[in-house]
């Protein structure tokens, strides 16, 4: 009987090393997401070539695409995103500052240099870029 327990004490000993060496080739892949709340994610440098991205429907001006990547917005265009004043209500005059502060505006095929943004958003343009087109 002692010979069947020395066998049994190596067939056990044997399933525990092979389990073992199995749990040890564990194969981690990181995937490169943004990261989870308490997860350290990339690092960004402090570059500042500002980005203008959305999420959501939500615009934010970033201080470079990495930081709004990690952040898990998608970006739209170079340069930081422009805030819109509300648009006149009906029967309303708009007055808009006499700072020039040219403009590049798009209103369906058509483009337009306006004196600023104010002047372009009044006239139903939208700003596609800084300075004149």
């Amino acid at each position: 009987m002692s010979g069947f327990r020395n066998s049994s004490v190596r067939r056990a000993a044997g399933l525990f090393v092979a389990l073992l060496t199995l749990s040890s080739c564990t194969v981690v892949v990181e995937e490169d997401r943004p990261p989870r709340p308490g997860r350290p994610g990339p690092m960004c440098t402090r570059e500042y070539d500002p980005v203008c991205a959305e999420r959501f429907g939500e615009r934010q001006t970033f201080s470079n695409a990495c930081l709004a990547e990690t952040a898990g917005f998608r970006i739209i265009r170079r340069g930081e995103c422009r805030h819109r004043p509300d648009g006149p209500k009906p029967g309303e005059d708009t007055f808009c500052p006499r700072i020039y502060d040219p403009v590049c505006a798009r209103r369906g095929p058509d483009f337009r240099t306006f004196g600023n943004e104010c002047l372009a958003d009044v006239a139903g343009y939208r700003v596609v870029q800084n300075g004149p087109c």
